[in-house]
């Protein structure tokens, strides 16, 4: 199944895979290092950049924020409570409109993850091609709905779901009138264990629903995210940072420049040589037949009259000649003409 992902892009499961650099709040409210952030995922070979639009009203309730008056869910250092960081973080109005901007002079897509309506509407107002659904909001249908109404394609993160979950969410987005879904295979760890993440969970997402499938990555490193595309992830989603000893959230987790570009390098490379199920030989391993495989040759001086027996030959390179595996129809032949040792035996040597 094909998605019409942006206007420039159609994505299927085991196509050309789509990156996305989540930047989240990695940009720790500085415009200037957000700009830079996206120079950079530009300069890697991403395909799009992704923020959060939250305020500190739309996500998180004032019980929540009294609970964490000493942030610490993080082995990075963080300053303040909950709320002063969420203050800081969060991307105003004018700020999305700025990036949005600014992708378009680096030629690559702006994209963010909505927390409510009002952010929804802000995204649909800057023609974001499409609206990312958080793993958390997968059972939040009033969310859900309102997204799928826009009619902009849906690409929802399944971390935390259960298969009746994730079943009910895409059902919500279709009754909406809106087919265009692509489901991310998500574990909801920061970072995972390797054993926690279930890659084959993308291949059942693709028998289950019938949709393209993707994978939003928060283990260490590239191994992992390379060897979903081998799997059929047609988008990859990894968190970006320009240093991951930055303070903040998720610097740690995230992908810096130089893995980045081997995710985006390297995930081109893995589709191409996907291929395909049927067997093929190429014209190019075609041409090295000739020179790889190997003739019939005589063991021996053979003289003209004589009748070929099988201790008559060896079998050595070039494969120019009769192949080895048609040496009895040479058997038992009469030779018209004298063949050296070590020469290859040809048709026209018989009579």
């Amino acid at each position: 199944m094909n998605i019409q992902l942006t206007p420039s892009r159609t994505i299927s499961n085991y196509g050309n895979p789509y990156i996305i650099a989540e930047i989240g709040a990695n940009h720790n409210g500085d415009m200037e290092l957000a700009k830079k952030m996206i120079d950079s995922a530009a300069a890697c070979g991403c395909d799009a950049v992704k923020f959060q639009s939250w305020t500190p009203k739309s996500l998180i309730s004032k019980e929540e924020y009294n609970k964490n008056q000493s942030y610490d869910d993080s082995p990075k250092k963080h300053f303040g409570s909950l709320e002063e960081m969420v203050k800081t973080y969060y991307l105003r109005p004018e700020q999305h409109k700025e990036l949005n901007e600014y992708c378009k002079t680096k030629k690559i897509d702006f994209c963010s993850s909505p927390f409510s309506n009002k952010e929804i509407d802000l995204l649909v107002s800057l023609n974001v091609p499409f609206l990312k659904i958080a793993s958390m909001d997968i059972n939040n249908i009033p969310l859900l709905k309102y997204a799928a109404d826009t009619q902009k394609p849906i690409v929802l993160s399944t971390g935390m779901a259960t298969l009746g979950e994730i079943e009910t969410a895409i059902q919500t987005i279709k009754d909406m009138g809106n087919e265009q879904i692509v489901l991310l295979h998500c574990i909801s760890i920061y970072p995972p264990k390797d054993k926690d993440v279930h890659l084959r969970n993308i291949q059942m997402l693709q028998q289950s629903f019938q949709a393209p499938i993707g994978f939003s990555d928060h283990s260490f490193g590239y191994a992992i995210p390379l060897a979903s595309v081998a799997l059929g992830a047609c988008i990859i989603e990894k968190h970006f940072t320009l240093d991951k000893d930055l303070p903040g959230w998720d610097h740690e987790i995230s992908a810096n420049p130089q893995e980045m570009k081997v995710i985006c390098e390297g995930s081109k490379k893995i589709q191409a040589a996907m291929g395909n199920f049927n067997r093929t030989v190429s014209q190019a391993e075609e041409e090295k037949k000739l020179k790889f495989r190997r003739s019939i040759v005589a063991a021996n001086t053979l003289k003209k009259g004589s009748k070929i027996t099988e201790s008559d030959l060896k079998y050595k390179r070039p494969g120019t000649g009769i192949p080895p595996n048609e040496y009895i129809s040479i058997i038992g032949r009469t030779l018209a003409v004298d063949v050296q040792e070590d020469s290859i035996i040809e048709r026209k040597n018989f009579t």
